[in-house]
């Protein structure tokens, strides 16, 4: 008699969701002439400053077993970075390194969400977010953010309003994946005062930071504004600033008592991360500011074409987003975003995420990707502004 194998799961893993994005990417990935443009990544390779330092620790035998919360090195070029870029005191025990930042989302969501607990977020968001909350039994809880003439906003009212007593924390993603959307150092303040009230957690997303268009530095931070005894967890990755995406290695922030909590947890799911990798991330963070600059320059310049191509089609609607390096867009009449992924691929070659694969608000959008290459960036627009006529 067979046994019932998915069935004998556990449901939050059983449940967990497929990725709306991949099927898209899966439907085409070996199509000729393909512009792929539907993943979080540019198309620059890891600069050899940063891949030398890994070959020089390799060389040098540093292939064994480390410290959890990643070397003292590491731990302190990552307070200086901070310092250099808030103009601000941070201190090394602040820091914590982490397989990816998916992982130090993971981390930051086990520290706070349970069975029975919920997650309160804005939404489109990045669906990693809400799968984590999903895989640890609580509830992510989306707030549907608003959309018009000028583009997205957030009410902070209707996120308090989504909060009950089973909320344990508000997640913000600023910049924002897939939107582009940017909070104002206002809205920061609100969030951050009323979270302080209601004594909830902040999971601070501020992966894209540094790909701002609103003037010459980084996004508004809650780091800008916070206390230190503030209950607040930063989520970072090296992946977008310095072209390491295939790396895995990202980072946590969290008040220094928290240290041995995560350690733990670190200890637990990986055991660390390879003395290689970081040695890599040193360089990134004390070496990287030129590269990081051209980085930002590229993604900016990839923006402009994007924006300017496809706000000549009347049937193309879009905003101009202030950060990270994605345009949100639909066709006017189309709201079946995932058959439009799918034609669209099939009849251009342009490959696009659905808005749907970041919740129920994305629908009726596409995300694409401009941290790529100029050229190709300028093909796809002229093939997508063609083709946007022909669907109904």
């Amino acid at each position: 008699m067979a046994r019932d194998v998915i069935g004998g799961l556990r449901a939050e893993a059983r449940l967990a969701p497929e990725s709306g994005i991949v099927e898209v990417v899966n439907a085409a990935r070996n199509r000729e002439g393909l512009i792929p443009l539907w993943v979080g990544e540019g198309d620059l390779p890891t600069p050899d400053f940063i891949c030398n330092a890994a070959k020089a620790s390799m060389d040098a035998g540093e292939t064994f077993y480390t410290y959890q919360r990643g070397i003292p090195e590491l731990r302190e070029a990552l307070a200086g970075y901070h310092q250099d870029l808030y103009r601000k005191p941070f201190s090394p025990e602040q820091f914590f390194v982490t397989g990816s930042g998916m992982q130090a989302m993971q981390i930051a969501v086990q520290c706070v969400a349970g069975a029975g607990d919920e997650v309160v977020f804005p939404s489109p968001a990045w669906p990693n977010l809400a799968a984590s909350v999903g895989i640890m039994g609580a509830r992510a809880v989306p707030v549907a953010m608003d959309y018009g003439d000028d583009g997205w906003s957030l009410d902070p009212q209707k996120l308090f309003d989504a909060v009950t007593p089973q909320t344990r924390a508000i997640y913000l993603n600023s910049p924002s994946n897939p939107t582009g959307w940017v909070a104002d150092r206002q809205l920061l303040n609100i969030i951050l005062e009323e979270a302080r009230a209601r004594g909830l957690w902040i999971l601070a997303d501020e992966v894209y930071g540094r790909f701002s268009y609103q003037g010459t530095g980084p996004a508004p931070s809650f780091y800008e504004i916070a206390e230190p005894d503030d209950r607040i967890l930063f989520i970072n990755t090296f992946s977008k600033n310095w072209a390491m995406t295939g790396w895995r290695i990202g980072w946590l922030s969290a008040p220094p008592e928290m240290g041995q909590v995560i350690e733990n947890l670190i200890q637990y799911s990986t055991s660390g991360v390879p003395v290689f990798s970081q040695r890599a991330a040193i360089a990134a963070l004390t070496e990287g500011a030129g590269f990081l600059k051209q980085q930002i320059e590229r993604a900016e310049g990839g923006r402009r074409i994007v924006v300017d191509g496809l706000s000549e089609s009347n049937r193309i609607r879009l905003s101009v987003p202030d950060g990270a390096f994605y345009l949100f867009f639909g066709i006017e009449g189309i709201d079946d975003c995932r058959r439009l992924a799918l034609d669209l691929v099939a009849r251009t070659g342009v490959g696009l995420a659905p808005g749907s694969a970041f919740g129920s608000g994305g629908e009726g959008f596409l995300r694409l990707c401009f941290a790529r290459n100029p050229d190709q960036l300028k093909v796809a627009v002229e093939r997508i502004a063609s083709a946007a006529g022909d669907f109904r």
